[in-house]
């Protein structure tokens, strides 16, 4: 092996104890990318990243390193001691290092609410996906589920590199890659159990075959919950092909340095897309491991897409939001599971069951154990002591405890029904449960509206429930789900986050375990929401995109996503948002809803290249220390030509104006549409902000070719401090193609 002047003596080891520590951890160590004529294997690196390491196991006697990375990451994950670290520090292709930390996790109908059809348009044009490798890292997968039978699918393409360790039965040409990395969780939670990187990837959660069906799900005929959401099931890109790595735990837990093994593994197998519902805090990106593990997949034209998190609605709550990841948000679907409350008064709430059986249309005396007198323990039904709810509807606040646990404390007290009312948090989300009592779950304005009428009329208050089954094109959609991650960025202040929202709310999909009446886990599915389900969506989606256009960057294909997607709801209304019932911002819709016609016909690309993004960096007063984690080489920002932050050439605009600021922009868009064409910009400005464009008209001669052209901010004298929204759009000649930017001002 060819190691001539890169290997180090390797670290004294200590037994002194370091104040303030507990002894040895694991973190993720960053080192100089080694010169490839002298490491041209994995083998050389990993006696490279070695020679760091102390010459001793750990006290434990568990190797020093756990995970040596060659694609996405110059580095590796080791235990180590403070004090050893320290010693590391000094050595020469040290860069930096970070302790390992905690990540967690986070449809029959999706497909025609999308617009995917048979036997025309995107779907058959891209083959459903044929040829292209979605990669999901989540918490495994149950393969002899019916959503991933195999039947008809060609083998993976000659590219594909990886291991599948499910028994040969099950490792098939629809699921061609399986793997587990467990090993960074196994240390950080002193566990024995978890199998390391020895153990087929079985999903001993949920949520990874969820997530794994919604993206490239096989067609299953009568897919239900319960009977709930009736339909055929398919994922987005039904015949992509599946490579799974377990990255995350039976309890949803996911170590970085396990994901980015998981990420590093996939990168090197050959996959096209990198699939992550996995959300963490938002951190400066040098030290996200995700951004940096994404940075380096794309590196290799990898695509790479994130959950914005489940934090919302808070300003800033967002995650997952380095420039180079397709950040998605969440929105609900036109499907509802409708259990209508209703009233003595004769007044009509309109809720969604909660897997209850049919109810009599009889009106039952209705109570609210937290009103006048009530304990906040009555008021989430976690208990009811005192309070006379024999033969009753009882109205339950959401929270505190699960809602089968508030049906058994109802039921057990002689209550006959249900109604759980959403908290302000929660606004209009309503999420599936099982709960055996009849019970109708409420939007939180809805519950005030019960809990009025209850106060009104005292003990002669009277309600029941009807359950509707499934309905299709009501209520509006998409409203902008209230947990979805909310803008701005806080690493990224100039970069619009989210990019983009997809369908979340009570999405149907493969599930590894009997539920909802059924009692076969391989025609097993749930309903489930969040930006989990959200990311598979366009994970799926781009796998589509990938198919029919080849030679499309993972860069070009985000700009198609987000200049095409859609602002209105079904409808023709604006797209609101569940916190508060108004028109949705920016930081909470980006650049909208992904429309998967209009992103394969996108006319213009806003393209970037790793170059570009390393370039962003440095003018955002990263150190050429921390640029070079990041960029898995040596950067000396000072050799860069410099841009603005909010020159990056991205599909939208988030530009900051002082009193009097002014502010110039350059972009420049690729014709991926008709050779000949031409397109004129329509500017809708910010209130207060007045925006120019020069040129103001763009010609092409050829495809693939880009022209440039440069946008100017000007503060006017009126506008007030605060957030202001507005849009950039090219529209061609002959009026059937928009390429449109959401423009958002902070003025301040």
């Amino acid at each position: 092996m060819a190691m001539g002047g890169l290997r180090h003596g390797g670290l004294p080891t200590t037994d002194e104890p370091v104040a303030g520590t507990d002894g040895p951890q694991t973190y993720i160590v960053h080192v100089n990318h080694p010169d490839p004529t002298k490491l041209s294997n994995p083998e050389d690196r990993e006696a490279w990243y070695r020679s760091f390491l102390p010459v001793h196991p750990v006290d434990s006697g568990e190797p020093r390193l756990i995970y040596s990375y060659h694609k996405v990451v110059s580095g590796f994950a080791a235990w180590l001691t403070p004090r050893e670290l320290q010693a590391m520090q000094k050595m020469e292709g040290f860069v930096d290092a970070f302790p390992d930390r905690l990540a967690t996790t986070q449809t029959t109908h999706t497909p025609d609410y999308l617009q995917l059809h048979q036997p025309s348009g995107l779907w058959p044009q891209a083959g459903y996906g044929t040829g292209v490798i979605i990669a999901v890292l989540d918490t495994g997968i149950l393969p002899n589920h019916t959503s991933f039978d195999a039947t008809g699918m060609p083998p993976p393409p000659l590219k594909w590199n990886g291991r599948c360790d499910f028994s040969p039965p099950l490792c098939t040409n629809k699921i061609i890659g399986a793997r587990t990395f467990l090993s960074g969780l196994q240390a950080l939670l002193g566990e024995t159990s978890l199998g390391g990187t020895n153990l087929p990837p079985f999903d001993d959660n949920g949520h990874g075959t969820h997530v794994a069906g919604t993206a490239a799900g096989r067609f299953v005929e009568g897919a239900n919950f319960d009977g709930f959401a009736w339909g055929r099931a398919a994922g987005m890109a039904p015949d992509a092909h599946l490579a799974i790595y377990k990255v995350c735990g039976a309890t949803g837990g996911c170590a970085d340095s396990d994901i980015l093994m998981g990420m590093d593994t996939a990168v090197s197998d050959g996959v096209d897309i990198l699939s992550l519902s996995i959300q963490g805090p938002s951190r400066p990106l040098y030290s996200d491991t995700q951004a940096v593990g994404a940075f380096g997949a794309i590196d290799h034209g990898v695509f790479v897409s994130f959950a914005a998190n489940n934090n919302g609605p808070s300003p800033g709550s967002i995650s997952n939001d380095a420039p180079w990841i397709l950040t998605v948000g969440s929105g609900t679907m036109d499907r509802s599971m409708v259990a209508t409350v209703h009233l003595g008064n004769g007044h009509l709430v309109y809720g969604e069951p909660q897997y209850g059986p049919a109810f009599p249309s009889t009106l039952f005396p209705l109570v609210y154990p937290g009103g006048a007198g009530g304990s906040p323990q009555a008021a989430i039904c976690s208990d009811l002591t005192g309070f006379k709810v024999s033969g009753k509807i009882v109205l339950c606040d959401s929270g505190g405890i699960p809602g089968p646990s508030k049906a058994a404390v109802v039921e057990g007290a002689g209550g006959v029904a249900m109604i759980i009312a959403n908290t302000l948090a929660e606004g209009a989300t309503k999420p599936f449960e099982k709960i055996p009592l009849p019970t109708s779950r409420v939007r939180f304005a809805d519950g005030v509206k019960i809990k009025a009428s209850v106060d009104s009329t005292g003990a002669t208050a009277r309600a029941t429930l009807v359950f509707k089954g499934t309905t299709i094109g009501y209520p509006p959609a998409p409203v902008v789900a209230v947990d979805s991650g909310r803008g701005p960025s806080s690493q990224s202040r100039d970069i619009l986050k989210p990019d983009v929202i997809g369908p979340e709310v009570n999405v149907l999909a493969a599930w590894p375990v009997p539920v909802g009446g059924s009692n076969d886990a391989t025609h097993s599915f749930n309903l489930l929401s969040g930006t989990s389900m959200a990311t598979p969506h366009l994970s799926g989606i781009v796998a589509l995109l990938k198919a029919t256009h080849k030679d499309w960057s993972p860069a070009a294909i985000k700009s198609a996503i987000l200049t095409t997607a859609t602002t209105v709801n079904t409808y023709g209304k604006p797209i609101t948002d569940q916190a508060d019932g108004n028109s949705a911002t920016y930081f909470a819709v980006g650049a909208g809803q992904v429309d998967p016609p209009r992103a394969n016909d996108a006319g213009l690309v806003y393209d970037l290249s790793p170059n570009d993004y390393i370039a962003y960096l440095c003018r955002i007063n990263y150190t050429d220390a921390q640029v070079t984690v990041i960029a898995r080489r040596t950067v000396i920002c000072a050799h860069i030509p410099p841009i603005v932050p909010a020159g990056l050439n991205y599909p939208t605009f988030s530009v900051t104006l002082g009193p009097g600021g002014q502010l110039t922009v350059n972009r420049t868009v690729t014709n991926v549409g008709c050779a000949t064409s031409s397109y004129s910009v329509r500017i809708d400005p910010p209130p207060g902000v007045a925006v120019t464009v020069f040129p103001p008209v763009l010609t092409f001669s050829s495809v693939k070719q880009p022209l440039p052209y440069t946008v100017t901010f000007v503060r006017l004298g009126g506008g007030r401090p605060s957030n202001w929204q507005g849009s950039l759009t090219w529209v061609s000649a002959d009026g059937m193609t928009t390429v449109r930017s959401p423009i958002m001002a902070t003025l301040v």
